[in-house]
């Protein structure tokens, strides 16, 4: 058996596509046996940490890739600086607490939510990106499979669910109310983050009926961090007029 035979079996991925390399990096060192295996060792555990991003990365199911280091705070209030501050060291996902995001179109609240979870991602934590819409023609799929209590097994496991978009689209009675017992069964067993371009009291537009709006209300807004991040100009105007002056 071969060092890539060996490897294929032990699953060192590392090992197999770089062995040669490693070899002569180690020879031309003149590392000693012990610092030859702890530089494999090294090696082999960074790619499969990598490996681990890039999977949850990939599971999480994000429209675009968006990093904190791009999300310009400083248009942003002191207070929500503070706020930021917190989010990002991610306790909230630790202590299983909500963000509840509302702003006009534009004002950054996809882009925070997608950043932080792509951080939660990096930091091991298992998450789910989609839009609300989306969640619930996932929803009534998984219905009319008889495929729901798998679907909701699932979406109970999540370290951090980030729903966008609530607000665009309205549903029917029965979207409503599996959306509600969606949330419902998730409720304390995990963090979610919403963002809306709709006030609470707007939210009935969307759930129709106001005794189910008060209940979804009630669920995602318990131990939630409520963000208004609404601001004059979106980000994409603000990149439009930018972008005209180069024209």
């Amino acid at each position: 058996m071969n060092i890539k035979e060996a490897s294929n079996i032990l699953k060192l991925s590392y090992l197999r596509e770089s062995y040669e390399d490693l070899i002569e990096e180690s020879s031309n060192l003149n590392l000693s046996n012990e610092d030859f295996l702890k530089l494999f060792l090294e090696r082999e555990v960074e790619r499969r940490k990598n490996n681990g991003i890039a999977r949850r990365i990939r599971n999480a199911k994000f429209i675009n890739k968006k990093f904190l280091e791009d999300f310009d705070k400083t248009k942003y209030s002191l207070e929500l600086n503070k706020k930021f501050e917190y989010l990002e060291t991610l306790k909230f996902i630790d202590n299983k607490e909500n963000i509840i995001m509302i702003g006009t179109p534009g004002c950054g609240k996809t882009h925070y939510a997608t950043a932080l979870g792509i951080k939660a991602c990096i930091a091991g934590k298992n998450l789910l990106f989609t839009s609300v819409p989306n969640l619930v023609i996932e929803l009534q799929e998984a219905m009319s499979k008889n495929q729901i209590t798998n679907y909701k097994r699932k979406f109970e496991k999540y370290d951090l669910v980030i729903l966008d978009e609530l607000g665009y689209v309205s549903f029917d009675k029965t979207g409503c109310e599996i959306l509600f017992n969606l949330l419902s069964s998730r409720n304390d067993k995990g963090s979610i983050i919403l963002t809306t371009n709709l006030n609470f009291e707007r939210w009935e537009e969307v759930f129709k009926d106001p005794m189910l709006t008060g209940a979804i209300v009630d669920r995602l807004a318990h131990r939630a961090h409520i963000m208004d991040m609404s601001r004059e100009k979106s980000y994409r105007m603000e990149d439009s007029i930018e972008w005209s002056k180069n024209i």
